[in-house]
């Protein structure tokens, strides 16, 4: 018997009014980086940066909010609520999925948060998908949260220039069974446990609590705890993971990669986005490069492909690879066919 189809309701996207730009990312950087250099090799023109309102749970809410408006589905209709929020929120130990409940008043649904870095968003697609088809009472489910990890970034790090893209904001997307369009359809993932403890807030936790001696420092612990490990072993194994959840995922599509006609891909240097983009035979009409809003972790995917139904990129037919890599290490794609 035909599986149900699993199709993509809709998007929201809320983005904060600051902004960050490339010449003060450098002047934080004491001389290290240029503002030349942050612009060309690590591709940021500006970043979106949040208030202390503009909270991750706050920002997660008003992106589903916005997905409610954009779709005009009833809340009620919602039954699982998967939070895809950073671990960074208000109030540590409370649940974001339960309070985009109450904030949008979805009163049917319940609510559990899932946290896989930067690849949550496509992980939780993967989760809502077997989800719905697993269950004969779940028909709709929203993944939605919010991220601003920037508040941890010590530009005067030299190792984390790989982070010097973090910036903040909300999204959020709905999946439907039997929706007539916009079918999810393949994905993969793959992890490397070895990673797991490479990058992370080093103070705050268990191991290392805050204390009035190191608060200050604490505010800015994101760091590669073990920068050469974990260096080394991506420049090893990461291009080769990441093509390989593509080619995979579209193995599991019954498609190949000439098929993709849009790249929703997180935000990373500029070298290695065209290096990839380049290697599939897509050019910069197939994608959205975010040096406008920097990297969003999650919240990426969401934001490139909700750019791309704007500016007319995805469009009835289009075949959208979401493609993302979290710290951790996972790596992790999907394939998406837009229109009937």
């Amino acid at each position: 018997m035909k599986k149900p189809d699993i199709g993509v309701v809709g998007t929201g996207i809320y983005l904060p009014d600051g902004r960050m730009t490339a010449r003060e990312i450098a002047d934080r950087t004491n001389g290290i980086w240029k503002e030349e250099a942050v612009i060309e090799k690590l591709g940021i023109i500006e970043k979106t940066i949040p208030d202390k309102n503009e909270g991750t749970q706050e920002m997660g809410a008003l992106a589903a909010k916005d997905a409610i408006e954009n779709t005009g589905i009833d809340p009620l209709e919602i039954d699982v609520i998967l939070g895809i929020g950073e671990e960074w929120k208000e109030y540590p130990l409370t649940t974001s999925s339960l309070y985009i409940q109450d904030q949008i008043g979805a009163r049917n649904a319940w609510g559990i948060d899932v946290q896989n870095r930067c690849c949550t968003t496509v992980s939780a697609m993967k989760m809502a998908k077997d989800m719905l088809l697993a269950d004969d009472e779940i028909n709709v489910v929203m993944i939605a949260g919010g991220y601003r990890n920037v508040d941890f970034v010590d530009y005067s790090d030299k190792y984390m220039s790989m982070m010097y893209n973090l910036g903040a904001g909300g999204g959020a997307i709905i999946l439907r069974k039997n929706h007539p369009r916009n079918h999810l359809l393949g994905s993969h993932i793959i992890a490397d446990g070895s990673l797991a403890r490479t990058a992370g807030v080093e103070i705050g936790g268990t191991e290392n609590p805050v204390t009035k001696d190191n608060l200050e420092e604490a505010k800015r612990s994101l760091r590669l705890m073990e920068p050469v490990k974990m260096k080394e072993r991506l420049n090893e194994v990461s291009m080769k993971n990441w093509y390989h959840c593509i080619d995979e995922s579209l193995r599991k599509s019954d498609m190949t990669r000439d098929d993709i006609d849009y790249m929703a891909i997180l935000h990373i240097k500029r070298s290695g986005h065209n290096a990839l983009m380049n290697d599939f035979g897509l050019n910069d009409d197939q994608t959205i490069y975010l040096e406008h809003y920097g990297h969003l972790g999650q919240i990426d995917q969401i934001l490139s492909l909700h750019l791309g139904l704007e500016r007319g990129q995805v469009k009835d037919g289009s075949v959208v690879c979401m493609l993302a890599a979290g710290i951790g290490y996972v790596w992790a794609a999907n394939i998406i066919k837009w229109g009937e």
